[in-house]
C-alpha cells in the first residue's frame, strides 16, 4: 500500500512540474501542491521506516533482529541500530556476538555525536573485553571522544585536559601502537589551545589594567609553554605590564618597580639576543632607567 502512495504521489509531483512549466500564471498554486506533496511523501517515508523499526522490535527473531539492527548501522541509521542493539543486549550477553554488537553500539553513539556517552562506551568496552584486538582502538577512541567534547579556546578546557591526559594514557599502554603519532598531534594541538587560553586570560588582565597581574600570567605562560614560538613576546608582555605598573603606581614606589622593569629587560636580552623584538625592549629599559634618573634629581633637589 506505502509503495502505491508513494508512486501516486510521485506522478502528481511530475504532472504539477509539468503544470508549472505550460502555466507559468499559476506559479504559486503549482509550488504550494508540490511542497505539499512532497511533505506527504516524507510522512508517508517516515512512517514507513518508523512501522519496519517496531516490528522488528517485536519479533522474537533474534538473529533476525541483529541482521536488521546491523543493515541500519551499515546504511548510517544509527539512531534505529543503537535501538535495536540495546534490546538485543540481554540475548547475546556472554554469547561471541556480544562483542562486536557492544563495538558497534559504541560506534552509533559516536557517530551520533553523543561523545560523552561514546566515551564511556568505549571505556566499557575496554573493561569487558581486554583481550580483544578491538581493545586497543576502543582506548584510543575514548580518548578521541574527549578531544570531540574539546571546546573553543575561550571556555572552559577541562575535557581538553582529560583528552591530554587519556592519549597519554593510551601512548604509555600501547607504546607501539599505529596511533601513537595522532596520539602526540593530538596532545600538542590540545596543549596549543590551552597555550591560547592562558594567553587570553593574561591578556585580559593587561587590557583591564591589572597590570602586576598581567605580568604574573604572561611569566606563567613563559614557564608552562617554554617551548612556545611566542615566548620572546610573552616576555615583552611582562616588561609592558611592569612598565604600566610603575607608570602608575606611586611616587614612592615607582623607583623600585621600574628596577623591575630594568631586570625584566636585561633577562629578556640575555634569553632572546636573536630576537626582533630587542629594540623595543631596549626602549623600555631606557625609559625606565631615565624616570629612575628623573626621580632621584627631584629627591636631591627636594633635599
Amino acid at each position: 500500500m506505502r509503495v502505491f502512495v508513494i508512486q501516486e504521489l510521485t506522478k502528481l509531483i511530475a504532472f504539477f512540474n509539468f503544470k508549472f512549466i505550460i502555466c507559468p500564471s499559476k506559479v504559486y498554486l503549482t509550488s504550494f501542491m508540490i511542497r505539499y506533496c512532497m511533505l506527504l511523501l516524507f510522512v508517508v517515508f517516515f512512517s514507513s521506516c518508523a512501522s519496519k523499526l517496531s516490528k522488528t522490535l517485536k519479533s522474537t527473531d533474534s538473529d533476525y533482529k541483529l541482521k536488521v539492527a546491523e543493515n541500519y548501522y551499515a546504511q548510517k541509521k544509527y539512531n534505529n541500530a543503537q535501538v535495536l542493539f540495546e534490546d538485543l543486549f540481554p540475548i547475546f550477553k556472554g554469547t561471541a556476538r556480544f562483542e562486536d554488537l557492544y563495538y558497534k553500539y559504541a560506534y552509533s553513539a559516536y557517530y551520533l555525536n553523543d561523545y560523552s556517552n561514546a566515551e564511556n562506551l568505549f571505556k566499557t568496552f575496554v573493561e569487558t573485553f581486554p583481550t580483544s584486538n578491538k581493545a586497543e582502538e576502543a582506548d584510543f577512541m575514548r580518548a578521541i571522544c574527549y578531544y570531540k567534547q574539546s571546546p573553543k579556546a575561550e571556555l572552559d578546557q577541562t575535557n581538553t585536559t582529560k583528552a591530554m591526559g587519556q592519549m597519554q594514557a593510551f601512548i604509555n599502554t600501547h607504546p607501539q601502537s599505529p596511533k601513537v603519532s595522532e596520539a602526540n598531534k593530538i596532545i600538542d594541538e590540545s596543549r596549543a589551545k590551552l597555550e591560547v587560553k592562558d594567553f587570553k586570560s593574561a591578556e585580559l588582565y593587561y587590557n583591564l589594567g591589572f597590570y602586576k597581574a598581567a605580568a604574573i600570567a604572561f611569566s606563567a605562560l613563559i614557564d608552562n609553554y617554554p617551548d612556545s614560538n611566542k615566548s620572546d613576546e610573552y616576555k615583552l608582555m611582562v616588561i609592558k605590564s611592569y612598565y604600566l605598573y610603575a607608570k602608575n603606581s606611586v611616587e614612592e614606589k615607582q623607583a623600585e618597580r621600574y628596577d623591575e622593569v630594568i631586570a625584566e629587560c636585561t633577562d629578556f636580552l640575555d634569553r632572546y639576543p636573536e630576537s626582533k623584538l630587542g629594540k623595543t625592549v631596549e626602549y623600555y629599559r631606557t625609559e625606565s632607567s631615565n624616570n629612575i634618573k628623573s626621580k632621584n634629581e627631584q629627591i636631591k633637589k627636594a633635599a
